[in-house]
């Protein structure tokens, strides 16, 4: 086979695989934006409940007192797929001069390195594909959290290691003991709250809720920084791709221009032979 024929075979390789990727490249783009819907909704719903909780703690500041000896739990909310570049190791990095009893890791591609982390890896989920996805991760990670050594989740101490692609950065943020965070808009209230129940079981109940709000915000925001780090990534791998061929269809122009040469040569020493 000439060289040239061989070159455009491997440029027709080269053109299938960046179809793949571009189309990989695509599905990212599309989630992000999905993404973004699911995350504004969801951080509403967290508002809310940060701003019932700041006016309750106002009246019962005591039952928000963190146990010093409580166990410190971690949730690292890594990669569920690959072609997101260091978005794990980075992860890994993050925690690893923590002192934490234990972690979560959720994401096949982190899970795949435990042995890499440290703290102890105590659970491992699989991560979410798709936005529509979290919800089930959530109930199963839930359920882990509560059969953490016998304990009720308000006798743990848990922070979500996770990238959050506005911040550019990585993130670590409590979500037990709830901190509510307060700001300048922030209203305190003369009154305490009007209570169906005894100010401990509805502290109870609303660290619940805010438990489930506030873990589909940061899945839907680690989710969507793991499609923004997978859209750069394929862009640099499509557009190597694209450099690439160039090159060689170039260097194949130049063995067919060779090889027509080479054959007109022998076209014409076969007709003086005549």
């Amino acid at each position: 086979m000439s060289l040239s024929r061989e070159l455009q075979q491997h440029i027709t390789q080269l053109k299938e695989i960046r179809s793949i990727l571009n189309s990989m490249k695509n599905l990212a783009f599309i989630e992000i934006h999905k993404l973004q819907r699911f995350k504004a909704m969801q951080g509403q719903a967290v508002t809310a409940i940060e701003q019932a909780a700041l006016d309750f703690l106002d009246f019962y500041p005591g039952l928000a007192e963190i146990d010093d000896n409580a166990a410190q739990f971690c949730i690292l909310l890594g990669a569920e797929r690959g072609f997101c570049g260091d978005f794990n190791e980075s992860l890994i990095d993050a925690i690893a001069s923590q002192a934490y009893t234990g972690v979560i890791a959720v994401g096949s591609r982190l899970c795949n390195r435990q042995e890499d982390i440290a703290p102890e890896v105590i659970a491992t989920l699989e991560g979410a594909n798709v936005a529509e996805e979290v919800p089930a991760i959530i109930s199963r990670l839930i359920d882990t959290l509560s059969g953490l050594h016998g304990k009720a989740a308000s006798a743990l101490q848990l922070t979500v290691v996770y990238h959050d692609n506005v911040a550019t950065q990585i993130s670590q943020r409590q979500v037990l003991p709830p901190l509510p965070r307060q700001n300048e808009s922030t209203v305190h209230y003369r009154n305490p709250p009007v209570l169906n129940l005894e100010p401990d079981d509805f502290f109870a109940d609303l660290v619940d809720h805010y438990l489930f709000a506030v873990l589909h915000e940061i899945f839907y925001i680690s989710l969507m920084a793991e499609n923004h780090s997978r859209l750069q990534h394929l862009e640099g791998a499509v557009n190597h791709l694209d450099d690439e061929t160039v090159k060689l269809q170039r260097k194949s122009q130049i063995y067919r221009q060779e090889e027509i040469t080479e054959e007109i040569e022998v076209i014409l020493l076969n007709a003086e032979n005549f």
